[in-house]
């Protein structure tokens, strides 16, 4: 990926480089789920940090672990009214529990760097199919070489392989196998809206990396769409094989056209 398209993207709500809050945690699912029960849909950057750190909605016990959490989980998620991404998790968030742990993990995917570098090794692991820590940890010695020290690697393994068991990808506590969660209506718009960030439209929506979280046929993809669709969480047309997906209030005018300037750039 280019300089410039991740230069583009980071406007929109992701975030790039090498480092990622996955060094020190996993996703803070049960956090993030206090936390947006615990503030207004529209609530500002500041109003997540006054919730965190002064109001200690998330029960730590101390400063500095209260400032922690804040600092993870706006790297995490954003906690931005004016990141796209994390406007989207907001407006989707509170329509379906059961959604929830697959809208966070898109999140935190866009926006942590190592967490989303070891998506394509989990994902190419068939249902069922053991996925050991040792695993993950070799590969993150070969994607990795030489920056991080043996703790560090246990420690980054175990929170991704947290992270990946929080969303229902995984399952099982020493023993981890592959999953399949089922995919609400609500975690299929957000996919497909993440990869609509990126420049795509039409059918090139439901071939994008983002779909593999759901890893099931085209009509089960179609079906969901139009589920969506109904629900008024997006708008999808699928007339003779030609398919139109729009997202109407979710993007302003300016980022609107940020989103274009992406598509024409590789």
């Amino acid at each position: 990926m280019t300089l410039q398209r991740e230069t583009l993207l980071a406007q929109l709500g992701w975030r790039f480089g090498i480092n990622g809050p996955h060094a020190a945690r996993t996703m803070m699912l049960d956090d993030l789920r206090t936390l947006l029960a615990h503030t207004p849909t529209d609530a500002s950057r500041a109003d997540y940090a006054h919730s965190i750190v002064v109001d200690n909605v998330l029960g730590k016990s101390t400063k500095k672990a209260r400032e922690l959490a804040y600092r993870h989980l706006a790297t995490l998620y954003g906690l931005d009214t004016f990141n796209a991404v994390f406007r989207a998790l907001r407006r989707l968030w509170s329509l379906d529990e059961s959604a929830q742990p697959l809208l966070a993990l898109a999140v935190a995917l866009a926006r942590d760097p190592l967490l989303r570098g070891t998506q394509d090794f989990i994902l190419a692991h068939p249902q069922g199919a053991l996925v050991t820590r040792e695993a993950v940890e070799a590969f993150l010695n070969r994607t990795h070489p030489n920056r991080f020290s043996p703790a560090s690697i246990q420690s980054i393994a175990q929170n991704v392989a947290g992270t990946w068991t929080a969303a229902g990808i995984l399952i099982g506590h020493r023993r981890k196998t592959r999953a399949a969660p089922a995919v609400r209506p609500e975690v299929m718009t957000l996919l497909l809206f993440l990869g609509y960030l990126e420049g795509r439209t039409g059918q090139r929506l439901f071939s994008s990396e983002w779909l593999h979280l759901h890893g099931g046929a085209p009509d089960a993809l179609d079906a969901l769409a139009n589920s969506a669709s109904h629900r008024g969480l997006l708008v999808f047309m699928n007339a003779g094989g030609v398919k139109e997906i729009r997202f109407p209030g979710y993007l302003t005018p300016e980022e609107e056209h940020i989103r274009q300037e992406v598509s024409h750039v590789i």
